[in-house]
């Protein structure tokens, strides 16, 4: 039962996206209707092409959600940066549990000592940065920091969870 509530414990923590945000208190952000992406910070993100345009791919259905337009005269910069890094997870029981669950390695039909599990994942953090076009002044930067999906069929679902999670804070004020 412990180890169920364990296994169910990880996974729900591992879908989280924790994020926030910081913005430049003195900016309008009525003003701003319209984005462009800033090829030159996009170009330094130190993740695969693939992923690059998942990732931009969700940022402008958010923009576009919001009501922004894509042009080439941009109120907005988009550039975004990304980190990751690998997690060893070691898990120890000096006790086990037996089939029956009696818990603590005792059960008249089966001994258990303990178990040992190894697992790695990767915790990764994506920044959106939002420039002021006129001014090459960064006025809002959302951060989202998870874990990331290693399985190809999830990958995708999981850069969207990830974009949407963080684009929330945008405007500043705008979440409940």
């Amino acid at each position: 039962m412990a180890t169920m509530t364990l296994l169910l414990v990880v996974a729900t923590s591992c879908s989280s996206v924790r994020v926030a945000a910081d913005y430049d208190k003195n900016a309008n952000f009525n003003e701003y209707k319209t984005f462009a992406f800033f090829k030159t910070g996009i170009d330094k993100a130190e993740i695969s092409d693939l992923d690059k345009r998942r990732i931009l791919r969700a940022i402008e259905s958010e923009l576009l959600a919001k009501g922004y337009t894509k042009s080439e005269n941009p109120d907005l910069l988009v550039s975004i940066f990304t980190k990751s890094r690998d997690k060893i997870n070691v898990y120890n029981s000096a006790y086990g549990y037996g089939p029956y669950g009696y818990g603590w390695g005792w059960s008249p039909y089966y001994w258990n000592t303990g178990y040992n599990s190894v697992s790695t994942s990767t915790e990764g953090t994506l920044y959106i940065d939002l420039i002021d076009a006129n001014k090459k002044e960064l006025v809002w930067q959302g951060m989202g920091v998870g874990y990331l999906s290693q399985r190809m069929d999830k990958k995708e679902e999981r850069i969207k969870e990830f974009v949407a999670k963080i684009m929330e804070r945008y405007p500043p004020g705008s979440q409940q």
